[in-house]
This record gives C-alpha cells, structure tokens and sequence, in this order.
C-alpha cells in the first residue's frame, strides 16, 4: 500500500507541474512558487521514474489536482471508477483541492475538446447532479471552473454566469475562477469581462487560473495556454484579488513551454499582485 502524505492545502502562486520542467525544478525550486497543479489523469498509477519525481515534489510542495476528463456535463455515465483512482492518489499525495471544467467532453469515447453546456434548466439540474455525486465519491466539495468556448450551444433559458452561480450554489460546490477564459469569451462574444466576472458567485472561488491565449488571423481568440499573460488578463486578476481576496492562482502554461526562468518572471507577477492585496489589508486593518 503506498504511504499517505500528510495534507498540504495550496496558497499564493503557483505553476503547472509538467514534465518538461522537472529537472530545472530538481536544480532548485524558486520562492516564488508555492505550489503545484497537475492533471491526475496524467499522473494517478504511474510507477517507475515518473512516481518517484512526483513523490520528490509532493513531499516538499503542495499540489492542486484540476482534472481533465470527468465530462460534468455529459450525457454517457459519469466515470466513478477515475473518481475513486483520483481520491487514493490525492490521499497518497497530500493533495487537498480537485478542479474540473464546467463543460463535457465525452460520449461513447472521450471528444479530447472542451464543449460548452446548453445553459437551460435541465441541463444545470443534470450537471448539478453529477457534481454532487462526485463530490460523495471524493468525500470533499470541488470547485468548478468557467471553460472557454467557440460555439454558443443554442436554446439558452438564463446567461452563462446565471448558469454558473445556479449550479455552484445547489450543487453546494466551489468556484474555479480562469480569469484568462473570461476575457478570451468577452472578445469572441461581445461582453464585457468585468461586469461577467463579478456577476459570478464570487464568494465561493477556491482557486484561480491565469494564462496566455494565441490570436488567429481573423481575431479569433483562442485559449491556448502557449503564450505570455497579456495585461487586460493581468488587470482582471487583480481586479478579482479586490473583490474576493487572495486566492491561491496557478500560472497554467501548456505549450511553447519557456525556460524556468521566464515562467518564474509570470508566477512572480502573480505573487506581486496577492502581496500588493495583502499590503492594502493590512493598511485598512
């Protein structure tokens, strides 16, 4: 039986643990990085090398597990059999928080893409439904985050952030905020990101995504995760510090994946931005 670590609960800024980073990471992790994420369908069973890298970290750092595959809101049943692989693997790592996208992505096989839900009521009564459901299998509530999107689903009954609070608040679950998937949406659909965000239940967010996006040449946004934060994104995440307070935020780099050193120069804009929040509050108190 593998050994259970003891709980580490994630704060400050933190960076996505990809392989490709491992060894500069091993060199010596810089103090700007308090933590780690990582997908668990990823990582969960693996042995040999790979186990011992993630044992080296998780000992030493605490990790967010954001998962990749659950389908929240699809129709083919909810996979209960990776839920229950995702609840050893964070006891066996000490990991406390788990993170899915508000979205489906799976029908008879998994679709590799992200899909917006039809935002009407049974679709939120479904979603709402399996959330608690996964939440009984974890034993812990999950925060769920705002995905990016391409395509409006049609038939919509309420607006996305009234679809997002109804489901965050009768499923009793958290809010994973992407600050980075807002100002995407806002420019592909014509509203404006801050008036979205603070129409969400803020007072529930958990956890904070930041990122890069690429533009396409006919100004399509996409949410790729391969490139610097540009400042509009940056000034949504310190606007969301002043209203919510300092969140535990991840730095999420998928591709065109930089030296450490220019990654840390982002973790540490994050950093820069909760201790200027912490300043404020310490000023007023």
């Amino acid at each position: 039986m593998p050994q259970h670590q003891p709980p580490r609960p994630a704060s400050g800024a933190g960076l996505g643990f990809r392989r490709e980073l491992i060894e500069p990471l091993k060199a010596g992790v810089p103090t700007e990085i308090s933590f780690f994420e990582l997908a668990p369908e990823n990582w969960a069973g693996m042995g040999g090398k790979s186990a011992k890298d993630l044992r080296h970290f998780t000992e030493r750092y605490p990790f967010v597990c954001h998962g990749l595959s659950l389908s929240l809101g699809g129709i083919a049943p909810l996979d209960e059999s990776l839920l229950r692989r995702i609840k050893a693997f964070m006891a066996e790592h000490g990991m406390t928080l788990y993170t899915e996208h508000l979205s489906w992505c799976a029908d008879d096989s998994h679709l590799y893409d992200l899909l917006p839900i039809p935002l009407t009521e049974n679709a939120a009564k479904w979603t709402v439904d399996r959330i608690k459901r996964a939440q009984d299998i974890l034993g812990m509530q999950i925060g769920i985050e705002n995905a990016s999107y391409y395509v409006a689903p049609p038939g919509a009954e309420m607006n996305e952030a009234e679809f997002i609070s109804t489901i965050v608040h009768e499923a009793d679950c958290l809010l994973h905020l992407d600050v980075n998937n807002i100002y995407v949406n806002s420019q592909n659909f014509g509203f404006d990101p801050l008036a979205f965000m603070t129409a969400l239940p803020l007072e529930r967010t958990c956890y904070i995504h930041v990122a890069g996006h690429y533009v396409e040449p006919d100004g399509l946004l996409v949410d790729t995760h391969g490139a610097e934060v540009i400042d509009p994104v940056w000034s949504l995440l310190e606007t969301a510090y002043q209203h919510i307070g300092n969140v535990p935020t991840c730095l999420e780099r998928d591709f065109n994946i930089p030296d450490l050193d220019a990654l840390t120069t982002e973790v540490r804009q994050i950093a820069r931005l909760q201790s200027g929040l912490v300043k404020t509050e310490r000023k007023i108190a």
